[in-house]
């Protein structure tokens, strides 16, 4: 996983799939807590800590079941399993 950062930057997020799917996990334990319900800005301004694509990231996190998030989109969640 040390591969893909550099200075605690994200240096590109893996275009293969199984790789991507680590990066995401990985993501997903460090910097959301499972307790805790989000904004759309607060899952931003964790996920830009790391890389300045939050939307990808976040859009990646989605769709493979990392985050849940709410029909308006209005608050998400880590989730208790994923996909």
């Amino acid at each position: 996983m040390s591969d893909l950062f550099s200075g605690g930057r994200l240096v590109a997020i893996p275009r293969k799939a199984a790789r991507r799917e680590q990066l995401l996990a990985h993501l997903t334990e460090t910097l959301f807590d499972p307790e805790r319900e989000y904004s759309e800005p607060e899952v931003n301004d964790a996920l830009r800590t790391v890389h300045e694509d939050c939307s990808a990231l976040r859009r990646y996190m989605i769709t493979s079941g990392h985050l849940t998030r709410t029909r308006d989109g209005s608050s998400y969640r880590r989730a208790t399993t994923t996909r």
